[in-house]
């Protein structure tokens, strides 16, 4: 059975503070109000809230600016990976995020881990468009090149 809550906090994958949402009630009394992150929907709550929704309004749209930015810089950027391989061309394991990161910093780029989005270790030689998530609403697409080393 469905309840509805008051967001006190940001939650990934639900919303921000001073949203209602609907969720399961055992998510709502097991995890949400005993951390304090939501409550139970009132009108006193929701004034208390409200400055604090648009302070984080206003930073997520200076965020989305900055995050749209650094995408631009993503279209003239790309990643080579050399890789050790097998007589066959097989990867002796694979490429992950962590490498990638590893590559993206030295060419001063910063970002955290779970920001790029693989759906899978890359296992083989060629060229990869990788999904990096700048901000929720602001998607880039890196190159990622893995050649024999």
């Amino acid at each position: 059975m469905a309840v509805e809550v008051l967001l006190m906090d940001a939650v990934a994958g639900l919303g921000i503070e001073g949203d209602v949402v609907k969720v399961a009630e055992g998510y709502a009394r097991n995890y949400l109000f005993p951390r304090g992150i939501a409550s139970e929907v009132t009108e006193g709550k929701k004034r208390q809230v409200e400055k604090k929704r648009i302070e984080r309004l206003e930073l997520m749209k200076k965020e989305q600016g900055a995050a749209e930015e650094l995408a631009k810089k993503f279209e003239n950027l790309s990643c080579t990976i050399a890789v050790k391989t097998s007589e066959g061309g097989k990867l002796f394991g694979s490429v992950t995020a962590a490498q990638i990161l590893e590559k993206l910093a030295e060419q001063n780029v910063t970002l955290e881990r779970n920001q790029i989005k693989l759906a899978a270790p890359l296992h083989e030689l060629g060229v990869f468009d990788v999904e990096i998530s700048l901000h929720p609403e602001v998607q880039a697409i890196l190159k990622v090149w893995i050649v024999e080393e």
